[in-house]
Parts: structure tokens; sequence; C-alpha cells
């Protein structure tokens, strides 16, 4: 009878003859031709964001100022004070220290100066039938952040008339007397 050598027909003695190892080599170029592809495709299907501006109307650099046609009613304008942590002071009327209650609050969206400018806005506009004057200004220690914050508010709010104004004497002393430590 025949039979079959499974010795691996080598001289060894006692061992099997083992296969040679064939290193296996993967062909990458197919890969990275898919993934400059993929790149590119996405590259050109993605939409940016085009970045959003807000449209400020500044006033006409002249030299001469009509002063009565910037004249408002006291009762109809609401003063923000934007100071150092987020803090927000703001006071109804005009800026005269010995009347004056400087009142103190946050951009809580809840409790904030929303609710102050919604509330004092609507009273305005009922008792004058006109909009409210919303004066915005900033102190040296608040934070640019807090302007844009409030702009924000503005806008939240719908108010059309507000102003940026820089900080009075009177205002730092208002807030000096009243609430120390602020300025």
């Amino acid at each position: 009878m025949a039979e079959i050598d499974s010795s691996g027909g080598g001289k060894k003695k006692g061992g099997k003859k083992r296969a040679k190892k064939i290193s296996t080599k993967i062909d990458m170029t197919p890969m990275v031709d898919l993934a400059f592809l993929l790149i590119t495709f996405f590259m050109l299907t993605t939409t940016f964001n085009k970045p959003q501006t807000m449209e400020i109307n500044m006033p006409d650099k002249t030299d001469k100022k009509d002063e009565e046609n910037m004249k408002v009613a006291a009762s109809r304008t609401i003063t923000v004070i934007l100071a150092k942590d987020d803090v927000v002071y703001w006071y109804q009327g005009d800026n005269d220290p010995t009347t004056v209650k400087v009142q103190k609050t946050d951009f809580n969206e809840q409790t904030g100066i929303r609710k102050v400018i919604v509330d004092k806005s609507g009273e305005i506009m009922k008792s004058s039938g006109k909009d409210a004057v919303i004066i915005i200004k900033a102190l040296d220690n608040s934070k640019y952040k807090n302007i844009v914050d409030m702009l924000d508010e503005m806008h939240i709010t719908n108010q059309k008339i507000y102003a940026i104004v820089d900080v009075y004497d009177t205002d730092k002393e208002m807030l000096a007397v009243q609430y120390p430590g602020s300025i």
C-alpha cells in the first residue's frame, strides 16, 4: 500500500517542516485617494456660518449740534450703567444725586435688566404715549462683553431708541455714595 509522507520531506529529525510566512502588504493608495475625495467633498458641500452683524446708526459728523432736538423729557429716560462683575446699575429720570435712587441688578433673564427695561418702558409708553429712551453708560472697569449683552437686551426687548454715552461725573458720584466700592 501507498503511504502519505507527512514528515515534510525534510531531513530534520522528528520535526515538521513549517511553511514560509509571507509578510502581508496592503496597498494604501486607494484608501488615501478615498480620504482625500471625502475631505474635498465635505469641504465643498459644507456651508460656513456667515458673521452676523448689527446695524448701528451713528450720528452725523457735524460740528454744529442742535441741542433742542436732543432734549428728551427726564421721565422718558432710563439710564443703565454697566460696572465690573456683570453688575448693572440703573435709574429712571434725571441724574440729580439728591433725588435719584440708583437700583442694582444683573443680566439674569427673569429678574435682571431685561425685566426692568420691559416693565419701565411699558410704564413710560402708558403714561406718555412715547417710547422710552435708554441711555447706556459703561464704567472703565466693565467689560466689552457687557456692552454687547446690553445691545442684545435692546434688541430682545425691541427698544427703538437707545444711545451709548460716556459716564458723567455726577453718575460716578451717585454710585460712590449709594454703592461704595462700585467704581
